[in-house]
């Protein structure tokens, strides 16, 4: 991982497309089967749409009907970081970039065998770099 990022709020806001700032910044979410990765199965990697720092793989993506991209592990444990989210009644994992502390999505213990995890990840959150 690179260095820690850290910027204004309004440089934020002025780099970053609205919707990527509102799911980014703000803690949004994008409505399930919306986002533009939610069915992809490019290989490639997934970067943050805020640094672009890699994320997850393709090799680690799989439908998890939830309409969100869902991933069982990230590209390295270091690249996200996991921050207790108890926002909106429920006691969920939020999940962030560990370079520059932008919200990714949540992660849950439901997900396949291989590590028990399900990366719920939205997509306006993400960038995607085909494998070349």
């Amino acid at each position: 991982m690179k260095g820690k990022i850290e910027k204004s709020d309004a440089q934020w806001r002025k780099e970053l497309a609205p919707e990527v700032y509102r799911v980014t910044r703000e803690k949004g979410t994008e409505f399930a089967f919306s986002g533009r990765y939610w069915a992809s199965k490019e290989p490639g990697a997934y970067l943050c749409a805020a640094c672009g720092e890699e994320l997850f793989r393709s090799g680690d993506k799989y439908d998890s009907g939830s309409g969100w991209p869902s991933f069982s592990a990230p590209a390295d444990a270091a690249a996200v970081a996991e921050k207790p989210d108890q926002s909106h009644g429920m006691i969920r994992t939020e999940v962030v970039c560990s370079r520059c502390d932008s919200h990714l999505g949540h992660v849950f213990p439901d997900g396949p065998p291989e590590t028990g995890l399900r990366y719920c990840i939205n997509s306006a959150a993400l960038d995607f770099q085909e494998q070349d």
